[in-house]
This record gives structure tokens, C-alpha cells and sequence, in this order.
């Protein structure tokens, strides 16, 4: 859905007031004073900020437990138990992911995310259930966001055998992207893995988005791996290893090298900042050229409780994981969460000028820095130029 708009005296990325002006769902113009065209429906901006649409570039829209009972975790401690878990519960704690992903998709729209990458199970028990799910949100509600999948084997690859048929049957139906999760640690054979999800890659003519949990040297190797097949495969920034808890090896032997190759390879690093695991130093990628994203992961599954799929928060996590204190570093946290993750997602109309497609965020504060510390819940979120959000409230109703 496309629309016309005037939007008065705003400020994009906290700079000088000016107006924008929305026609057909993109920027037309931007400059002070402007006159609003016959028709054309005017919004008073207050004097605001403006800032690109949020991007939630790493999540699981299939499976969150949102608008469910309270779930009472008492699983682990191991990788391999939350994940059996979560595949053996889904029926039992009906878990359906057309209606799941529909009302996570309804929260990431009203605090202001834009666009969605979303990881979606594909596994021996439940086949393409869940792609079949998101992708009809994908399709209901184009209008308020837009969501992109990652065809993700999360039960493991090779040892459950017929996933690796089933990821095949999840690209013809339409998925954007191949995924992978642990060549070492939870299929326990890289190669074979690695072969298999970059074949599929290679067949449908899709990016890859690996989860890399492994920490330490187990990761850099299976990081080493991930960067050899990209340079044979001819895949440059068409790769993204998320998670990548290998990256924040206090060992700079270890992680320095592979830095410089991430970057000349521009394989992109998404993080969720985590407070427990090691995290990737996001301004040393930065620093280094590398694209990195965030995302918020599982919200309120069976793996954990927390999330609200505020990405204006993950950016403040992002820079406490990070020990970010001046404006400046902030900054690079939102940009983490805006631009970032539209360059991952090779989002092309993305941004604040004139041209673009006009998904951006109306929120108050002076700077970008307090916007992302004070994280106000008076936000008015713009998607295709329709205001779709405003104050906590979406114009869709969750199932």
C-alpha cells in the first residue's frame, strides 16, 4: 500500500528542520517550507527526529510464544536441549507460526522496525509448517512491514537425514535465503555441511546466513571454512555468518586475521549483543569495512523469556555489549540496527533522501544518542509513506 504525505518540520538524524514530502510511498522532496499539493494529507512533525525504518536483520517470526501463556522454562543447559525441546513443543504449546509470526510481526511494526529477516525452521518433524506460516504473513502484511526467510535447518543438517531435502523444497517455495547452524558443533561434520548449504546457494542463486555459535578456535575454523568457500564460490557480499560468538576472542591472533578477511571477502557479522556469550567488537568491524547488523533473535520462546522487538533497544544493548559512551559510538549502534542491516539485506531504496522508499521513524529527542538511551514509546513509524503506527498503536490488529 502506497500513499501521499506531508510531513512538517522534522529533523532527520537530529540535523536542521525541514519538511518531507511523500509521494506514491517515496520521498519526493525534501527542503524547508514546503507547500503541501492539492489532496495531499499534512503531518505536523513537532520538530522531531527522523530516522530510517529499524531493521530487524535477525529473528525467528516462527516460533515466538508472543500473545501466548506464560511459558515455564526449565530447559538445558545445552544447545541440543533447547533445540530438541523447541521442535518436540510446538504442537503441544500451539505454536502456530502463521498467527505467531503475524503478531511479532505487528510488534516489530509499531516500535518501528520496517523490514524483517527472518530465520524459519525446517525440520523432519514439521517439514515446511513454518515457512508455509511466515510466508503468509510475508503476504498479509506487506502493508506494515516487509519480511524476507531464511530457510534454516535449526535441529541440525546432516544428522537428521531428509532436512537436507526438505531446505531444498523451502527454496522452490520461495525462501530469499539459504541458511546453516553449526557445522562442528551440532552436525558434527563441516565439510559435508558447509558442501551443502553453499550447493543450495549455488543452485538457487541465493545468499547465505549462517548461525556460528562456536566459540573460540572450533569457530574460527568453521569461520575459516565459511571464508574459503565464499572466495571459491565467487559469493562476496553474499555472505552473512550471524552470532559469530568466535569473534570476541580476547586473542587478537586469533580474530584479527579473520577480521581482515571478513572484510576483503564483505562477509557481513550480525550480532545481537549478547550478555553472556563473547560478542564480535562491532566498532573493529566497522573500523575494518566489515557490514554488521543486528537483530533481536527469539522473542519470548522456549529458549527465553525476554524481548519486546525493539530494535531502538537492541541498538542500546548493542552499545552497552560494546562499552559505547559518546554520541559519536551510539551513533555507530543505530546505524548497526538501520543502515546495517539494510546493506545485509541488500535493501535497495533504503534510507533518507530523495527517491527513497519512505519507511522511516518519527521519534522525539535532540540527538540520536538519546533517542536510542531514552527509547520513547512516542514514535510514529511511516511505511510506503502511510503512517502505520503511533504511539504503541498499529492500524493491524493481531490475531
Amino acid at each position: 500500500m502506497t500513499a501521499s504525505l506531508l510531513l512538517k518540520n522534522v529533523r532527520p538524524n537530529a540535523g536542521a528542520a525541514l519538511d518531507i514530502l511523500i509521494e506514491n510511498g517515496r520521498i519526493a522532496r525534501m527542503a524547508k517550507d514546503i507547500a503541501a499539493p492539492a489532496g495531499v494529507a499534512v503531518e505536523d512533525g513537532r520538530g522531531e527526529i527522523v530516522i530510517p525504518g529499524l531493521v530487524e536483520a535477525h529473528t525467528h517470526l516462527d516460533k515466538s510464544l508472543w500473545g501466548q501463556p506464560w511459558y515455564v522454562n526449565e530447559v538445558g543447559p545445552k544447545l541440543l536441549d533447547k533445540i530438541d525441546n523447541e521442535r518436540e513443543s510446538k504442537k503441544r504449546l500451539d505454536i502456530e507460526p502463521a498467527r505467531q509470526s503475524a503478531r511479532q510481526s505487528i510488534q516489530s511494526s509499531l516500535m518501528g522496525t520496517t523490514h524483517i529477516r527472518s530465520h524459519v525452521d525446517v525440520d523432519t518433524e514439521h517439514g515446511l509448517w513454518g515457512v508455509e506460516g511466515v510466508m503468509k504473513t510475508r503476504d498479509d502484511y506487506r502493508d506494515i512491514v516487509d519480511i524476507e526467510l531464511v530457510a534454516f535447518p535449526q535441529s541440525g543438517l546432516l544428522r537428521r537425514p531428509g532436512t537436507l531435502e526438505l531446505m531444498d523444497q523451502a527454496m522452490k517455495a520461495g525462501c530469499e535465503i539459504v541458511g546453516g547452524l553449526d557445522p562442528c558443533g551440532i552436525d558434527r561434520d563441516p565439510k559435508g555441511h558447509l558442501d551443502a548449504v553453499f550447493a543450495l546457494c549455488q543452485t538457487y542463486g541465493k545468499p547465505l546466513d549462517i548461525h556460528l555459535h562456536e566459540p573460540g578456535e572450533m569457530g574460527a575454523f568453521s569461520t575459516e571454512l565459511i571464508i574459503e568457500r565464499t572466495r571459491a564460490l565467487g559469493m562476496q557480499g553474499k555472505v552473512t555468518i550471524s552470532h559469530a560468538f568466535c569473534l570476541g576472542s580476547p586473542d587478537p591472533a586469533l580474530v584479527d586475521p579473520l577480521i581482515a578477511q571478513l572484510a576483503g571477502l564483505d562477509i557481513a557479522i550480525m550480532t545481537t549483543a549478547p550478555s553472556r556469550s563473547a560478542a564480535p567488537p562491532v566498532k573493529k568491524l566497522v573500523e575494518a569495512g566489515v557490514r554488521v547488523c543486528s537483530g533481536s533473535d527469539g522473542i519470548r520462546d522456549t529458549w527465553g523469556p525476554y524481548g519486546n522487538a525493539d530494535m531502538l533497544e537492541r541498538a542500546m544493548f548493542v552499545g552497552l555489549r560494546n562499552n559505547f559512551r559518546r554520541d559519536d559510538e551510539l551513533r555507530i549502534a543505530l546505524d548497526v540496527c538501520t543502515l546495517g542491516g539494510a546493506q545485509v539485506m541488500e535493501i535497495a531504496d533504503y534510507g533518507l533522501a530523495e527517491g527513497k522508499a519512505a519507511d522511516f521513524v518519527i521519534l522525539p529527542g535532540e540527538t540520536l544518542a538519546e533517542a536510542v538511551v531514552t527509547r520513547s514509546p512516542k514514535r510514529r513509524v511511516v511505511k510506503r509513506g502511510k503512517i502505520v503506527a503511533r504511539d504503541g498503536v498499529s492500524v493491524r490488529t493481531a490475531p
